[in-house]
C-alpha cells in the first residue's frame, strides 16, 4: 500500500471522557494502540472540541454548542478540554482544534494529513454517533480508506452504537478491535 496510515483520537479530552460511562474501558485500549502506533512510525493525531473566551465560533442556532456554550464548556485552557492524560499527545504530535462535532469541518485536518501523504485513517472516538459517525462520512468523501477501533468507540446511547459499529460504519470502513488492529501491526514487520 503506498501513502502513510494515520491514528486519529477524537474528543478523548477528560471532560468527556467523564462524561461516559463506556468510555473509560476505552481509555486503556486506545494508549495500547497509541504505544503500536508509535512504536511502528504511524502519525498520531488527536483531535477535540475547544472554544475561545466568548465563544465566538459558536452560533445560536447551533443547539448543542449552544448549550455548551450557556454550561461554559469546552473553553480552550480548561483542564476538561484538554486531551486525557492517560491517552496524552507527545510533543510534536498534532492536535487539532474543532468547533463542530466532526474532525474535518473548517479545521487544518486534512492539510495536515495530505502534507503526510496520508491515505489510511484509523479512528477512535467518543462519542460513536458524534465525532466518530460525522468524521467517517466526511472522511469517505474525501476518498480516505477508513479503518474503526469498535472498542476505542463510546456512545451514550448503547444501542445507536452498536447499529453504527455493526451495520453503518460497515458501508464505508473496516470495523475492527484494537486488539486485531495491534496484531495486524506486529505482522508487519
Amino acid at each position: 500500500m503506498s501513502g502513510r496510515e494515520c491514528l486519529l483520537v477524537m474528543d478523548y479530552q477528560a471532560e468527556i471522557v467523564a462524561r461516559y460511562d463506556d468510555a473509560g474501558p476505552c481509555v486503556p485500549r486506545v494508549a495500547a494502540v497509541l504505544e503500536t502506533a508509535r512504536a511502528d512510525g504511524t502519525l498520531v493525531v488527536f483531535v477535540r472540541v475547544g472554544f475561545r473566551p466568548g465563544y465566538p465560533e459558536v452560533s445560536p442556532r447551533n443547539r448543542a454548542f449552544s448549550s455548551a456554550k450557556a454550561a461554559g464548556r469546552f473553553l480552550l485552557g480548561d483542564a476538561g478540554t484538554e486531551i486525557d492524560s492517560r491517552v496524552a499527545p507527545l510533543a510534536g504530535e498534532p492536535v487539532v482544534t474543532k468547533h463542530r462535532v466532526g474532525a474535518f469541518w473548517a479545521t487544518e485536518l486534512e492539510q495536515l494529513l495530505r502534507a503526510q501523504d496520508v491515505e489510511r485513517l484509523v479512528l477512535a472516538g467518543i462519542a460513536t454517533s458524534g465525532v466518530v459517525l460525522s468524521t467517517i462520512r466526511d472522511a469517505a468523501d474525501r476518498d480516505f480508506d477508513l479503518t474503526v477501533l469498535s472498542d476505542c468507540c463510546a456512545d451514550a446511547d448503547p444501542e445507536v452504537h452498536r447499529v453504527l459499529l455493526e451495520r453503518v460504519f460497515r458501508r464505508q470502513a473496516r470495523v475492527i478491535t484494537s486488539a486485531e488492529w495491534i496484531d495486524g501491526h506486529s505482522k508487519r514487520e
